[in-house]
């Protein structure tokens, strides 16, 4: 993956950095030169995404649940915060470790930022959003979130961790930014983590029928995740504060995206259609304006070019 990054770090500390996300991240900021604590618990996170870098010099590995601490020896220029579980079927599983990681996690990894003097970025997400009455959705909507729904957890872990990072940035000057990630796939996905995209490869693949939840007419925009790692990486190095959405503009149903899994991995599936579950977005599409005028950042890989690529390397885990 090649990444453009207009500030150099020395040191960054990545918190859940075995995670899909975290992963790449880890792996495009050692290619640009910089040392890298990833800190991480494994509640989700996968030892095997950062196996190949632990022969790469400058990358350290660190087992912490961040809500506790953040055990980092070497002060870091930038501080990462992505330690969350961040699928339904995680954050239903892991109802209190999600939202103490949005909580006492995104404190502690706020508190090693200011600390140190460092660049601090928080990962958020488009679930601040909830079930918007507006598309696409701008970073001035204020969202539609039921703070009481299975969905809660995580919906307003993140919703906290925006309003303490904001808090910080006012109160002590912490150099932070926030930016609000949409629906990111690619390789590293579990198959079974219970999001659209490897839900759908994995059945696909296996022959199964692949399970669209509703009618299937519900949307998301897909972004590869090299082009997510560029624009966090860009939103880091600019120095604004943001929120600032990155997510790819480009709508899909569900009930398209299964047929064009079927269509790329030439499986002979079909689709059942299984209930929604309570407070899935009808809609989600994010308004990019920003991210292009102020980091002339926008998604390169379309959705049939990313999921080649994802299923190529589904292919090479699973053998099918």
């Amino acid at each position: 993956m090649s990444t453009v990054i207009s500030r150099s770090w020395e040191h960054a500390v990545v918190t859940g950095g075995a995670g899909f996300v975290g992963s790449h991240l880890c792996a495009a900021l050692l290619d640009a030169g910089a040392a890298v604590t990833c800190v991480d618990d494994f509640s989700t996170g996968r030892p095997e995404n950062v196996t190949p870098l632990l022969e790469r010099p400058g990358f350290t590995l660190v087992r912490a649940n961040v809500a506790e601490e953040l055990p980092v020896d070497r002060r870091p220029d930038l501080v990462l915060h992505f330690a969350s579980p961040a699928s339904p079927a995680d954050y239903l599983r892991l109802p209190l470790h999600t939202m103490e990681a949005g909580s006492l996690g995104t404190r502690n990894a706020l508190r090693l930022a200011q600390d140190s003097e460092a660049r601090f970025l928080l990962a958020s997400t488009s679930e601040v959003y909830g079930d918007p009455r507006q598309n696409p959705q701008d970073e001035r909507y204020w969202g539609n979130v039921n703070p009481v729904g299975p969905r809660s957890v995580y919906d307003e872990a993140k919703r906290f961790g925006e309003a303490l990072t904001t808090a910080h940035a006012d109160t002590l000057g912490t150099d932070a930014c926030i930016v609000r990630l949409f629906n990111t796939y690619g390789p590293r996905m579990r198959g079974h983590d219970g999001r659209a995209v490897p839900t759908f490869v994995r059945q696909a693949l296996a022959g199964e029928p692949l399970t669209v939840t509703g009618d299937g007419r519900q949307t998301r925009s897909l972004c590869y995740v090299d082009d997510t790692v560029t624009g966090i990486l860009a939103a880091a190095a600019h120095g604004m504060r943001g929120p600032v959405n990155l997510g790819n503009p480009a709508e899909i149903t569900m009930l398209e995206l299964a047929g064009l899994v079927v269509s790329l991995t030439g499986s002979h599936s079909d689709v059942r259609y299984i209930e929604r579950p309570v407070d899935d977005p009808a809609v989600r599409c994010p308004d990019i304006t920003l991210a292009r005028d102020k980091l002339g950042w926008e998604p390169r890989v379309n959705a049939e070019e990313g999921l080649r690529r994802t299923i190529a390397w589904f292919r090479s885990e699973t053998g099918h």
